[in-house]
């Protein structure tokens, strides 16, 4: 991932709002969850969270797709992963004391297709 496209995802998740967007769509899995619901489970308003989608979505961090009458959304686990990647590319020159539990953690976000937060949370 390049510097530039790392920034932008994490200027994206350093709102409250979104990140609790994208926490909600990464445990929500590949199914994803209709713009309605997620407005109804943050208590969140129709623009505000219209305007927190596309900053998620042009930071690539979510996706949209049409079902019948809704929108629904779903976080992209690559982009999750390789935003995890970059931050961990140069850890500490790689001393394993330190770096070995930030792997695994990364590890784990590499394989995870929605089902597999809770394991992230506690590792």
């Amino acid at each position: 991932m390049e510097t530039k496209r790392a920034a932008a995802s994490l200027s994206a998740l350093g709102h409250e709002g979104r990140l609790a967007i994208f926490r909600l769509l990464v445990k929500a899995g590949p199914q994803g969850v209709a713009a309605g619901e997620i407005a109804r489970r943050l208590d969140s308003l129709p623009n505000t969270l219209s305007a927190n989608l596309s900053v998620l979505s042009h930071a690539g961090l979510i996706a949209s797709r049409r079902e019948g009458r809704s929108i629904v959304y779903t976080a992209d686990y690559g982009a999750m992963s390789g935003l995890l990647g970059f931050l961990m590319e140069d850890c500490c020159n790689g001393d394993p004391a330190i770096c070995a539990p930030l792997n695994d953690i990364v590890a784990k976000a590499a394989a995870c297709d929605g089902t597999c937060l809770t394991a992230l949370e506690t590792a």
